[in-house]
């Protein structure tokens, strides 16, 4: 009990109430600092010792709580000061001591101005009613008198509000939030599905499986709660020095005494008190805050930056994190000769999609608009949960969805190379028919972010030494991610509880970041010793579970942060072993007899400047940053966006490559050279000759775009054998050896392309990021 009001009281001593006191404080100081030099030393004196008691009842406030943490801080020097300052009527020099102390926790309140939320996100997003079917009726309720049995209608766009099984209906479900996965979930009759996810498809009747209070979601909100319960209480990094500065400061003030009485003790007080201690970390502490909001990161206090500057373990989530976070059409393949060609499969698709409420439609509406394609008003639509979306466009009739949907074979060789790549990519399929034929397909991934792969090398050296990957989605794409950016180890589907125990393993080895955007994420975020969020994209559960949020949609922040957390604590470090040194010597000149307390207290006051000034240094950045000119900043932003234009054009190279012995082979192959010489290698040209040149003046040193440039001419190389060979088979169909030259060049350029742009990105086009401000972005 006793413990507990101890608790409550020392919440309500906030940012608010340390500000008043350093006000009362401040303002005795000066007022006994005029009245004296008024000539009213009795007035003074009042002033002085009312500056004194606040910073008394401070001191002494904070000391019992100390004792009671079991630990000695830096208040229990402070109270000996001030009591004993008090004693002898050293009234200034404890008015002094007074400010000192209540600036230090005034600065440390405003360190941590949002220390944590109370998960308002998860409870926003949560719903309050359901949709309860009783015989001929639907009727809303609230979601507390929703019980085992109850039947619940669950509308498209809806979160399901409770556990339980599908009922009637097939459900469509984005099970992103809790799983990681983006591929949409189907549920049939019989079927299980979790609360906290959302209906992607068409109505359907739910059979409650229990109450609110015991569904997932509820229990992932339970979750969050005993995870940060369970985190050890920080102790200050002041607090620390103070084990060993108290017994030596209490041992040096005892020889004082015995060498010249209680005056010369509380002397040695005085200048012991540890204003460098109190001040020098906080002040580092706020101005590394400061350097990381400049960088997008906002930490929540200074307890978080010096706890994320001795991690050397990250749990990273996938999805949001490493990759886009939302899936993109990467590849277009058309049924055969005699379909509709990839343009305007597309453009089909798109029109449909834009009236559906499926978590792909959004996607390929938003590839259709990115390359230029039509997009028309369709009429007659239909949707199918489970199955697609049928419709007519521009007076032909379209139907998307699974491949028995849209009536496509699995023995057709274009519906065989799709599933080879949703098998070695992970990749999401979109069936099309045309006027009742099989049209094509569309194939979707959700891409790693260009910056993935720099951003582990960063976090590295940042001081990171293992990276696990930890997430809800399939093994196959996991992997795969993991490869390709250079993480420790991957551990794929797992549950939020999953995630937990493997925050909780690695804790056991070492102290650990975990970083996640997901809802699944929050657990795990909050028991984490430093739990990072993807807030990018606005406010969720894992932003208020997160003990530090990215607000902008760049991971290689992480990396940064890292290294700006240990800079600001070896700068805190310095700031405070040089200014106890300072204080020792004096101690030692006040133990002589030389140095009355008054002079202490000014000669502290001095030595505190010093090492304020020393902690403002975390203010800046570590390093020169390489920062482009507006010009070259727009340079990098229009090579960026040309990647993005052409990388349909590099993946259809492997679709070529696939189908060289189906029908019209030559035709596409053809094509493909016309896409190469007309849109690919102008762009890789226009590197050379416009974007390099800039690059070189801004990275200095001997060359540093060489080897990119000797990429650039393999790919001409490539480009025009590919032309070469092309022309020597003509219009007959290739034979065998034909097919096996065209297969090695198209799936070599594929290579070269793919790896080539994915340096640049990684490389010289995030140079341009570095103009950024930080802002959240919109």
């Amino acid at each position: 009990m006793g413990s507990g009001l101890f608790r409550a009281a020392a919440a309500r001593l906030s940012r608010r109430s340390a500000a008043v006191l350093l006000a009362l404080t401040a303002a005795g100081l000066a007022a006994g600092g005029v009245a004296w030099l008024a000539g009213a030393g009795g007035t003074a004196d009042v002033a002085w010792l009312a500056a004194a008691a606040c910073g008394l009842g401070y001191a002494l406030w904070s000391a019992a709580d100390s004792i009671r943490r079991g630990r000695l801080g830096v208040d229990v020097i402070a109270l000996l000061a001030l009591a004993g300052a008090v004693a002898v009527r050293e009234l200034l020099a404890a008015a002094v001591i007074s400010v000192m102390l209540t600036s230090g926790r005034a600065l440390e309140a405003w360190a941590a101005l949002r220390a944590r939320h109370d998960l308002s996100a998860l409870l926003d997003r949560a719903p309050r009613t359901a949709r309860r079917s009783r015989a001929d009726r639907v009727e809303v309720v609230p979601l507390e008198e929703i019980a085992a049995g109850d039947m619940v209608l669950v509308a498209p766009g809806d979160v399901v509000p409770v556990d339980g099984i599908v009922a009637a209906g097939v459900a469509v479900l984005d099970e992103s939030a809790l799983t990681g996965e983006v591929r949409p979930a189907e549920r049939v009759q019989g079927d299980p599905v979790a609360s906290g996810v959302v209906n992607a498809g068409g109505p359907f009747s739910l059979r409650a499986s229990g109450s609110a209070a015991e569904s997932t979601y509820a229990g992932i909100v339970r979750l969050v709660s005993e995870a940060e319960n369970s985190q050890a209480p920080f102790v200050r990094l002041a607090d620390r020095y103070a084990m060993w500065f108290l017994p030596l400061t209490l041992a040096v003030a005892g020889i004082a005494w015995a060498l010249g009485g209680p005056a010369r003790a509380v002397a040695v007080l005085v200048v012991a008190t540890p204003c460098p201690l109190i001040l020098a970390a906080p002040v580092a502490l706020v101005s590394g805050l400061s350097a990381a909001a400049r960088r997008g990161v906002v930490v929540k206090s200074g307890g978080v930056l010096e706890r994320l500057a001795g991690c050397t373990t990250l749990v990273l989530d996938k999805t949001g994190t490493l990759t886009v976070g939302q899936p993109e059409v990467t590849a277009v393949i058309p049924a055969g000769t005699g379909c509709p060609d990839q343009e305007e499969i597309l453009s089909l698709a798109a029109s449909l999609d834009q009236v559906s409420g499926h978590v792909l439609a959004a996607a390929v509406v938003r590839a259709a608009a990115e390359h230029g394609s039509p997009i028309s008003r369709p009429a007659a639509v239909t949707e199918v949960a489970g199955q697609g979306i049928t419709g007519t466009v521009g007076g032909r009739v379209v139907r998307l969805g699974r491949a028995g949907w849209v009536g496509a074979a699995e023995t057709e060789p274009w519906v065989r190379a799709a599933r080879r790549r949703v098998r070695l990519d992970g990749a999401l399929t979109v069936f099309a028919a045309v006027d009742g034929q099989p049209a094509g397909v569309l194939l979707l991934e959700d891409r790693i972010r260009p910056d993935a792969r720099q951003t582990i090398r960063a976090v590295r050296q940042g001081g990171i030494s293992r990276i696990v990957l930890a997430t809800g989605d399939r093994a196959e794409a996991a992997d795969a991610v993991g490869a390709l950016t250079g993480v420790d180890e991957v551990i794929a589907e797992l549950t939020p509880e999953d995630k937990l125990d493997v925050v909780r393993r690695e804790q056991r080895l070492a102290p650990v970041i975990m970083t996640g955007d997901g809802i699944n994420d929050a657990p795990a975020l909050a028991l984490a010793d430093v739990g990072i969020a993807m807030g990018a994209r606005g406010s969720t559960a894992s932003s208020q579970a997160a003990d530090a949020v990215l607000t902008v949609d760049q991971i290689g922040r992480l990396g940064e942060v890292a290294v700006i957390a240990r800079r600001t604590r070896r700068i805190a470090l310095e700031s405070v072993m040089a200014g106890m040194g300072m204080s020792l010597a004096a101690m030692g000149v006040a133990a002589a007899g030389m140095l009355p307390a008054v002079w202490g207290a000014l000669l502290q006051e001095a030595i505190d400047v010093a090492v304020i000034l020393n902690a403002l240094r975390a203010l800046r950045p570590a390093a020169p940053e390489v920062r482009l000119t507006a010009a070259d900043t727009g340079l990098t932003r229009r090579f960026r966006a040309e990647h993005e234009a052409i990388r349909t054009d590099i993946d259809q190279l492997r679709t070529v490559a696939e189908t060289l012995t189906e029908p019209g082979a030559m035709a596409r192959v053809r094509r493909m050279c016309e896409l190469l010489t007309s849109e690919v290698w102008p762009h890789e040209h226009a590197e050379e000759s416009d974007l390099y040149p800039a690059l070189n003046r801004v990275l200095g040193g001997v060359d540093p775009t060489a080897p990119m440039s000797r990429a650039h001419a393999e790919i001409a190389v490539q480009i025009a054998r590919l032309g070469r060979l092309a022309d020597d088979i003509g219009e007959r169909e290739p034979d065998d050896t034909d097919i096996a030259e065209l297969r090695g060049l198209l799936y070599g350029l594929h290579a070269i392309l793919r790896l080539h742009t994915a340096q640049e990105d990684e490389t010289y086009l995030s140079l341009g990021d570095n103009t950024d401000t930080g802002r959240p972005a919109a």
